[in-house]
């Protein structure tokens, strides 16, 4: 059941075009523009490597936060309010098994994400370093945390609340989760708060993974897996199917 689910979720996920518009054209965009024109200076957050250094790890964890949270957290808050989530509570899927299904569309739309942003990046000369293995537990972590969270607003608030909110959330985790602003441009009291975001986390540890060619970076991993427990937790329990 939860495959059939997760082939169909899938399919409706790629179909839907204002849904590409946010998980695929925006990040593309924001690495072309902020790779290639000097809107913020990262002179001093480049790590002594080129723009796209920097920028090509935030924006791989801005897809995620697009695809796994934003994406889903609309989608699923329309299907809520227009029935389709009903009628499958009434089906012998689980409520777990349908957050498994639409966990597992994201990672398939999220394999095609990498695969173009990545592309775009050594288009632009990215020279990325350390192990896949690393940046995959980042990428699966990252995906947990988003998913739960878009879950938990989809599952809980009207429509129209989730797309305002999931949408808001967007752009002030885009300005202020190391994404294409580097955390030193705050200051430290602000910065001591954003880099538990589960978004700074993801683009941090990517970044020392893909950038400085370091190894797992543990401390990054945990506070995703705790953002990742709370939010699928919090899900599977106050999640509304209508």
């Amino acid at each position: 059941m939860i495959a059939a689910q997760a082939a169909l979720e899938t399919r409706l996920l790629l179909r839907h075009g204002e849904q590409l518009l946010l998980t695929i054209v925006i990040p593309t965009l924001l690495l072309v523009l902020f790779g290639a024109v000097d809107i913020v200076d990262l002179s001093d957050a480049d790590g002594g490597g080129g723009r796209v250094d920097f920028l090509a790890p935030g924006v791989l964890a801005l897809a995620v936060l697009s695809t796994a949270f934003t994406g889903q957290a609309i989608s699923t808050g329309f299907e809520r309010r227009y029935g389709v989530l009903k009628r499958l509570g009434a089906s012998p899927l689980p409520r777990w098994g349908l957050m498994t299904a639409k966990t597992c569309a994201v990672l398939v739309t999220e394999v095609l994400q990498v695969a173009l942003l990545t592309s775009v990046a050594f288009a632009l000369g990215w020279s990325p370093h350390g192990h896949p293995l690393a940046v995959a537990l980042l990428l699966v972590a990252g995906t947990a945390a988003f998913s739960g969270l878009g879950l938990l607003m989809a599952g809980t608030l009207r429509a129209e609340a989730t797309l305002a909110g999931a949408n808001l959330v967007f752009v002030l985790l885009l300005v202020g989760g190391g994404v294409v602003v580097p955390l030193e441009r705050f200051p430290a009291p602000v910065r001591e708060v954003l880099e538990w975001l589960p978004i700074s986390a993801l683009s941090d540890g990517l970044r020392d993974v893909l950038r400085d060619g370091a190894g797992m970076p543990w401390g990054n991993l945990a506070v995703l897996a705790v953002w990742a427990v709370a939010g699928l937790a919090a899900a599977a329990r106050f999640f509304r199917w209508e």
